[in-house]
């Protein structure tokens, strides 16, 4: 079930053409079922970026002129090609992100259509307002929303095709062109939509696409001069220098980072929906999620419950590699991502911390020479440790009881963290979760479930967790300007 091209190396699209990287570099792409490398891709520097920022300057004014419904035009069509290439692309991103195959398609490939296709009806949607102003006299006054310019985006390796395009879209609705830097550790997938982009027929460099390391592509585009906007994905560390770097032209900045998000199981709530949520919310890509509920209080009347439910969930779930028939989930995506897992167990350990389940690299089988962890639950964790304060970005949940229902305690506990990107609340009583929905510092509540991410519901986080919205009437506008219009009449 490999990809036929996989050895073939990838090239940067930049002005509607594939190129060689200036350098004529490459990287090796690593499969983490196997941690062996299957694929190369263009190394892209500093001069790449620079040309693809020239070839989206250009391509600029014809695309901000393109009438919108032909933009939305361009956009279904490209949602068309995906879900048309939606096996290869599926494959593509479990041999790079070690996802399994279903998630990939599903998430990845169907995800990313629904999100063009959502974004497509925004490009039509732009508007401004009139208002009556106060000033004697009469006056004509309005607004105006028009396209903040070039965007960069920059994407992340734990979903990382559904994240481009979910940018690449919103950008492309408000009339915006882009240069896309994916993940070193998962670049193919970019390449892949470069030739979906092409072949849909969008204009040359209305979206150009750098392969590259983050310390060199990604550090020029943060900071390069032609650049209007960057929207980052990724660690709030990076977000931080993300942030620095933009200061030089003082370009707009969306930056969606990390989260230690909390779920709140009450004594009340449905325990059949309430444990699986909690475990898969946690397990789910492997821990790999920037809205993964890695803090789990449960009320002490439910607690043993709870975590035994948990941990016989992460004792059965089938860890394997993405492209293996029934695997629920993968490896890590790197060498480097397996280290971190394993030095916050080991650290989670040495601060009183019990491993109730987990706790250790899969090394037997065919997981040998991967990047496997099995699934983890801690228990006696407390504020303070390690495993509590800080993203480990692995299947490692930090278990946690309450004993009571105060409203006001239990938000605070929740709320005592740098994050705020999402949380979960279980209980049968309205009156509960929307006091909680209310005191929770976090961009996302989930009430009973609630669903994963959706093109329409705005997403991002408070403190931390980062800075505006994507998705929604909100992650459109991010890339659009508002201009005040006054007229003597």
């Amino acid at each position: 079930m490999r990809d036929d091209h996989a050895a073939r190396p990838r090239r940067l699209f930049i002005g509607g053409a594939f190129v060689e990287a200036a350098s004529g570099e490459t990287f090796d792409v690593v499969d983490p079922a196997t941690g062996q490398v299957f694929a190369h891709a263009a190394s892209g520097t500093s001069e790449d970026v620079d040309r693809a920022v020239k070839a989206a300057r250009a391509a600029f004014e014809g695309w901000a002129a393109t009438p919108p419904a032909q933009r939305a035009r361009l956009l279904h069509a490209l949602a068309d090609r995906i879900e048309a290439a939606g096996e290869r692309i599926a494959l593509t991103e479990t041999l790079d992100n070690g996802m399994p195959f279903m998630m990939a398609k599903f998430a990845g490939v169907f995800g990313a259509a629904e999100a063009l296709r959502y974004n497509a009806g925004w490009a039509t949607k732009l508007t401004g307002e009139t208002m009556q102003i106060s000033w004697p006299g009469e006056w004509q006054a309005m607004s105006l929303r028009e396209p903040v310019g070039v965007v960069g985006a920059i994407v992340p390796w734990n979903f990382p095709f559904v994240m481009a395009v979910s940018k690449i879209a919103a950008a492309l609705a408000a009339g915006c062109t882009v240069v896309l830097k994916p993940a070193e550790q998962t670049p193919l997938s970019a390449a892949l939509l470069g030739e979906l982009i092409a072949d849909a027929g969008f204009p040359a460099g209305v979206v150009n696409i750098v392969t590259g390391f983050g310390e060199t592509a990604g550090a020029a585009l943060a900071a390069h001069p032609g650049v209007d906007k960057i929207s980052f994905t990724g660690s709030t560390s990076v977000g931080k220098a993300i942030v620095h770097a933009s200061t030089g032209n003082l370009k707009r900045v969306t930056l969606e980072l990390g989260g230690k998000s909390p779920t709140l199981i009450f004594a009340d709530a449905d325990l059949q929906k309430a444990i699986p949520a909690a475990a898969m919310g946690i397990f789910g890509n492997a821990g790999q999620v920037c809205a993964a509920g890695s803090r789990l209080y449960v009320h002490e009347r439910v607690y043993d419950e709870v975590i035994a439910g948990i941990s016989a969930r992460a004792r059965t779930l089938r860890v394997g590699a993405g492209l293996t028939p029934g695997t629920e989930m993968g490896p890590l995506v790197s060498q480097v991502q397996l280290d971190r897992v394993l030095g916050y167990v080991e650290s989670g350990r040495a601060d009183g911390a019990s491993v109730d389940v987990g706790g250790a690299r899969i090394t037997e089988g065919d997981h040998g020479h991967g990047y496997f962890v099995q699934p983890t639950v801690l228990s006696g964790t407390v504020s303070g440790m390690k495993v509590v304060e800080e993203e480990i970005f692995g299947p490692v949940l930090c278990a946690m009881r309450f004993g009571d229902d105060d409203v006001e305690a239990i938000a605070a506990s929740a709320n005592a963290t740098d994050y705020g990107l999402s949380s979960a609340v279980w209980t049968r009583d309205i009156s509960i979760a929307l006091k909680l929905a209310r005191r929770l510092k976090a961009g996302t509540v989930r009430i009973n479930g609630g669903g994963g991410v959706d093109p329409a519901m705005p997403l991002g986080g408070y403190k931390q967790s980062g800075w505006g919205r994507e998705n929604g009437r909100a992650g459109v506008e991010a890339y659009t300007e508002l201009k005040s219009v006054t007229i003597g009449l």
